[in-house]
């Protein structure tokens, strides 16, 4: 009767060839699932060095005028004001450093091409260059009227100072002027004592009053009846 552990000892080694072989499925399984840093930035590196660059153009930019045009609406200001003020009298005339300048209170008289004169307390001067503007103030037939007017507009004629104010103003703008208490009315007897000074209706008796419709009439001259 042959003896039965020597039967065993197989089985035995087998079952420990099987738990090894157990344990090492997990142990590869983990190192391909492994990931050397080093490594794979050394294949991308060569995989790099494998595909054919590609030229790119690059465009120059344009040449900066910044150098030449430091100011370039300052430049644009000084062409238009050439064009359209060559004797500069209407810069001067509101300029600040000008100590004769037109001041808010003054009464101003605007000579219109396309259109009758319009006469009236200067309430505000809006400086802004070429886009420089005056708010004059009248009544015209009990009714108060303003305008505005752009002295460097082709339209304007010119502007003329008629009554500057005795006392400086000490606001800039002088909208407290249309209220019933501070208004001053109508400016028209002032404009024609102005023009009549000055000459400009000698003879021309049949000249309405500024801003309103001529009546008409017949001009008197002397020596004839």
């Amino acid at each position: 009767m042959t003896p039965t552990t020597p039967s065993l000892r197989p089985l035995s080694c087998c079952k420990a060839l099987l738990r090894q072989t157990g344990l090492q499925k997990p142990a590869a399984r983990s190192m391909t699932t492994y990931f050397n840093k080093p490594q794979a930035a050394f294949h991308k590196k060569l995989m790099r060095q494998e595909e054919p660059r590609k030229v790119i153009k690059v465009i120059a930019p344009p040449p900066s005028t910044r150098k030449v045009y430091k100011e370039p609406l300052k430049d644009v200001t000084e062409a238009q004001l050439a064009i359209l003020d060559p004797t500069g009298s209407r810069t001067n005339l509101f300029s600040k450093t000008n100590t004769d300048a037109a001041k808010v209170g003054d009464i101003l008289l605007v000579r219109l091409k396309n259109g009758d004169p319009f006469a009236g307390v200067c309430i505000n001067i809006r400086r802004r260059g070429i886009d420089t503007g005056i708010l004059l103030r009248n009544e015209l037939t009990r009714v108060g009227v303003e305008m505005w007017f752009k002295i460097y507009s082709p339209n304007v004629e010119g502007v003329e100072v008629v009554q500057r104010k005795e006392k400086r103003a000490r606001r800039a703008r002088l909208t407290y002027m249309r209220k019933p208490k501070h208004d001053i009315g109508s400016v028209q007897n002032i404009v024609l004592a102005y023009q009549k000074s000055r000459g400009a209706i000698r003879g021309r008796a049949d000249d309405g009053p500024v801003g309103h419709e001529n009546k008409g009439g017949k001009r008197k001259v002397k020596g004839k009846k």
